[in-house]
């Protein structure tokens, strides 16, 4: 880690080190400063906010707010322009008045009552393990963890089983974040989710689309940027799932205590998501206005990132955090793992409800579950923004 001419430090996303193990590398810029500089290929060098007080107080501070764009890093065709703008680009009223509308949608009620109808895809997708083994070792990565959410996202809006596979192939190219595919795939997904809106109101069913269509309130392109927005917010279980079996299984006593009482699974689910949950960095934010944080000014129109995997390991916040402990009791107020403030994530508790029915699963159906490979084997994708895996070989 180097220092810019101020002193402060500077977190390097081209170095390798970093990528490879970007909890240390945010620990040693966290215990220096509150704030630290992050560069890196294709943007200005930009504030990374390190300790968890700090991140709490700028994800919830008006004064810096989301950009104004869609943050999509790509060209799409003209026909999709008007359903690039998200939740996450609006903010103040106009993002107050729609999450108003959505979020009754996606209540801790709403999808724990949804939990019966994820079980389902989770045993059938379960069911299939076996078939893809290749010499005895399975990806779960590819087999479960990827396809689940984008399965949970179609019962959830209501699109039609026929349709499904053609969605798996959008969330596997969402998951992947960047190049061709990614780019390929979406106009695809803003016109299925147009699609699906159609069909939703001519035939109603028991699904988050109806019922937005019956509440009324939301137009026609807010309710398609809200279906593929979900396709892409609603990846995040997939490297949830993931991470957090690579970690149990890769931490033996934490995996047996989880195996000796099932009722620890909803506690280890927070934990794992403070522990290796997906999301390294908040999105960018501005600063609108000159704005003191951790005693360091940040000038107007500066970009803001939260270090949320840096939050979630401070010692100031959490107890010895470094060490995974799936009894590890509740604080308040809590991780950051799905942000904090009016971005929060809207879909945490289905993220929440389906990880904790994955793992519950997984873990009664194969209990001689185990890595292929030696945990300092399993191969992480070169990602500064985001903490997942390549792929998890598995035996089951």
């Amino acid at each position: 880690m180097t220092d810019d001419t101020s002193g402060v430090p500077v977190i390097d996303l081209t170095d390798p080190d970093v990528l490879r193990d970007p909890f240390t590398a945010h620990a040693r810029a966290r215990e220096r400063s509150p704030l630290a500089r992050m560069t890196g290929p294709g943007f200005p060098p930009m504030w990374v906010v390190t300790r968890y007080e700090e991140v709490r107080a700028v994800l919830g501070d008006s004064r810096i707010g989301p950009g104004s764009t869609s943050y999509l890093p790509l060209d799409v065709p003209e026909h999709c322009a008007p359903y690039l703008r998200t939740m996450q680009e609006m903010d103040g009223p106009e993002h107050a008045r729609l999450r108003r509308l959505v979020s009754p949608a996606f209540t801790a009620r709403r999808a724990a009552e949804f939990r019966p109808r994820i079980e389902p895809l989770v045993d059938a997708l379960l069911d299939d393990l076996p078939d893809h083994a290749e010499n005895g070792v399975v990806d779960l990565l590819a087999h479960l963890a990827r396809p689940l959410p984008t399965d949970v996202i179609c019962e959830l809006v209501g699109v039609p089983a026929a349709d499904r596979p053609r969605w798996r192939e959008y969330g596997t190219a969402v998951v992947s974040g960047h190049g061709a595919r990614f780019a390929e795939a979406v106009p695809a997904i803003v016109d299925g989710a147009r699609t699906a809106v159609e069909r939703r109101r001519a035939e109603p069913g028991d699904d988050v689309l109806s019922a937005l269509l019956r509440a009324g309130g939301v137009e026609d392109a807010e309710l398609v940027t809200l279906v593929w927005h979900l396709v892409l917010a609603g990846q995040t279980p997939t490297n949830l799932i993931a991470n957090g079996v690579e970690a149990l299984l890769s931490h033996p006593d934490q995996l047996a205590a989880l195996r000796d009482d099932p009722g620890l699974v909803p506690g280890a689910v927070e934990e794992l998501i403070r522990w290796c949950g997906p999301q390294l960095l908040a999105i960018p934010r501005y600063a609108r206005e000159d704005v003191e944080i951790g005693g360091v000014l940040v000038r107007e129109g500066e970009p803001v990132v939260a270090a949320l995997a840096s939050a979630n390991r401070d010692p100031r916040a959490f107890a010895d955090p470094d060490r995974l402990d799936v009894t590890r009791a509740p604080s308040a107020p809590g991780h950051v793992g799905f942000a904090h403030g009016p971005h929060f994530c809207l879909g945490a508790p289905l993220a929440r409800v389906q990880t904790e029915v994955a793992l519950t699963a997984l873990l009664r159906r194969f209990p001689d579950l185990a890595l292929a490979v030696a945990p300092q084997d399993v191969v992480r994708a070169p990602d500064p923004g985001t903490w997942r895996l390549a792929a998890l070989p598995v035996t089951l």
